[in-house]
């Protein structure tokens, strides 16, 4: 559930895709006040000064070594303050009502970003795709933005190139279902939000063989298997999805149901690249007992294929076990 105030951790290194991701912003709904820390992070190890394990009592000789791995880290720590910075002036521009601040920590990309967010509990963490050697370097996903998406205990979006950059220009999102809570979590989220006029949203079922559906949302473990073959079933799956379409249209998007056979993996990437959608929405798990609608399988697997942003969402559960 959104606090009062969303709260949006925003991970910027300067790089390109760094870039897509201040781009991105403009076209992910997002309401015109919140708040939002821009994290830059330089990949540094900080050792602890001789004074500080001996301390303050008495001096100790600094060694050469010690000196050269502090004044270096301070650098890569001051250039990430600058490039936070930045980012948020650009933001400010983008998004005056917006309350941003900048924050600049020495740690692993990926970590600084799940601390900082079991600390500061945002609603939304967002990442670019891949970044670059500038501050330590190691390439996002597969990395930093794959190890946030597993260990991030809120919504996670990964940014991608817009098609424009026309903040008022209609959106095209494609949100993936299975009939799930976290499913239906993610029609949520997208209804919650505030798109420009004439946005359209496709709820996407991929069928693969069978499929498992929840028919009562309150009743998450009644589970219904589908013969994907079964015109009949299929209509009765169509039907199902209805209401969640209905409940985009209030929201004042343009909502459709569209079920198509195959690996959700695959049928996910392959309806965004055809359609040309600027964001998939997908729940960070599917229903429980199906290997390929967890996440590590579907989820993962279009954040790391699809040629659009990806915003994985679940409900923020943080380390004392609280919701946000």
């Amino acid at each position: 559930m959104m606090t009062e105030k969303m709260k949006v951790l925003v991970a910027y290194d300067g790089s390109e895709c760094a870039d897509a991701v201040l781009d991105d912003l403009k076209r992910a709904g997002l309401p015109q006040s919140l708040e939002a820390v821009v994290l830059a992070v330089a990949d540094v190890f900080i050792p602890p000064s001789d004074e500080e394990e001996a301390g303050e009592a008495t001096h100790y000789y600094v060694t050469p070594g010690i000196r050269r791995a502090h004044e270096h880290a301070a650098r890569e720590l001051e250039e990430a303050r600058g490039l936070a910075g930045a980012a948020v002036e650009r933001l400010k521009a983008d998004f005056p009502a917006w309350d941003v601040r900048a924050e600049a920590h020495a740690d692993s990309p990926a970590w600084a970003l799940i601390k900082r967010g079991d600390e500061w509990r945002p609603d939304l963490i967002v990442v670019g795709s891949q970044g670059h050697a500038g501050l330590g370097g190691r390439l996002i996903l597969g990395s930093v933005s794959q190890r946030v998406i597993y260990e991030a205990r809120c919504s996670v979006r990964v940014a991608r190139n817009a098609r424009t950059k026309d903040i008022n220009s209609p959106v095209r999102l494609v949100i993936g279902t299975d009939g799930s809570p976290d499913a239906g979590a993610a029609i949520e989220a997208v209804a919650a939000r505030s798109w420009p006029n004439g946005s359209q949203a496709r709820i996407v079922s991929a069928l693969d063989t069978v499929v498992a559906v929840t028919p009562d949302d309150s009743q998450p473990s009644v589970v219904k298997w589908l013969e994907v073959g079964d015109e009949e079933e299929a209509d009765w799956l169509r039907q199902m999805f209805e209401p969640s379409a209905e409940r985009l249209r209030r929201a004042g998007l343009d909502a459709s149901v569209v079920l198509r056979k195959g690996n959700p993996k695959s049928v996910l990437v392959e309806e965004a690249e055809a359609w040309g959608a600027d964001s998939i929405f997908v729940g960070a798990k599917g229903l429980r007992g199906i290997d390929r609608l967890l996440l590590g399988s579907v989820s993962a697997a279009v954040a790391g294929r699809a040629p659009c942003s990806v915003e994985i969402v679940r409900r923020p559960v943080y380390g004392d076990g609280e919701q946000g």
